[in-house]
């Protein structure tokens, strides 16, 4: 990867997944309904990936 190079829409939604995804981990220790809405967050940002 170069100094200036771009990343894809792509890339920029499965980064975003998989934050969400960590979050919905961490949140499922100790509050399972907030860590339910991530995991339904994530589910819609993976859609939108598989639709590129």
């Amino acid at each position: 990867m170069g100094l200036f190079s771009k990343t894809t829409p792509k890339e920029k939604l499965q980064k975003k997944y998989e934050k969400l995804m960590k979050e919905s981990y961490t949140l499922s220790k100790t509050n399972r309904k907030a860590s339910d809405e991530k995991a339904a967050e994530a589910d819609k940002v993976l859609k939108a990936i598989e639709a590129l």
